[in-house]
């Protein structure tokens, strides 16, 4: 079962979620949060392997929220679930840590689909929320852009495909662990924080064949 904690400050939207959790077997509502403070606490307290977080709440917003629990509680996964489709509010959550960025019209199937990719160690992005991170990022430094080794390039190409470090892994016949030190080297290069905005950064310098193609996909990202 994954253990989901939702935190909204809106009781009606605690009310639906709630009652669409129930329709998924393999997910359990384990708290509520009020706001961004009690979503921190009751995080600590309840060990939720998902945080459904929204991003304006009172006391403490979903941003700093997101970064109090990845900094205390680094386990516990954060898909954030908003009505805010800001580009600026997109990639301050995902640098905050958070695994997902969904709109509160997605579908039940769409939110579920998070949840999980989320409990896996994984994201799932939809191509609305690349384009936006996309279209937010600063043009790469193309010094940094041509340091990736070969092996780092194959590796960017397997994040654009959304496949997650043990699928890279089996691919390229390498170690998960070598996997995750390309990872790590990638951003470092590429000046990231995570495989959405290393995507981005490739698809703006033209480090990835097919910009119309990956903008399509929906990334995975561990």
């Amino acid at each position: 079962m994954i253990r989901i904690l939702i935190a909204d400050d809106h009781l009606v939207v605690r009310e639906g979620l709630r009652t669409i959790l129930e329709a998924a077997p393999d997910l359990t509502l384990v708290g509520e949060a009020s706001d961004g403070a009690e979503a921190v606490q009751l995080a600590g307290e309840l060990s939720p392997d998902v945080v459904l977080m929204d991003l304006r709440m009172p006391r403490v917003d979903g941003i700093e929220a997101i970064q109090q629990i990845k900094d205390h509680y680094p386990a516990v996964e954060i898909v954030i679930l908003t009505t805010y489709d800001d580009d600026e509010y997109i990639v301050r959550g995902l640098r905050a840590g958070a695994r997902g960025y969904l709109l509160k019209d997605a579908g039940r199937r769409a939110l579920f689909e998070a949840i999980r990719a989320a409990a896996r160690g994984e994201s799932l992005l939809p191509p609305s929320v690349i384009e936006k991170v996309i279209a937010h990022l600063a043009e790469p430094k193309p010094v940094e852009a041509e340091g990736l080794s070969e092996r780092e390039r194959e590796v960017l190409a397997q994040l654009a495909e959304g496949a997650a470090n043990k699928e890279i892994a089996a691919r390229l016949h390498i170690t998960e662990r070598t996997v995750k030190a390309h990872v790590t080297n990638i951003f470092n290069k590429l000046g990231v924080n995570s495989r959405a905005e290393a995507v981005a950064v490739a698809l703006r310098s033209g480090l990835l064949p097919s910009t119309r193609d990956a903008q399509a996909r929906q990334v995975h990202a561990k």
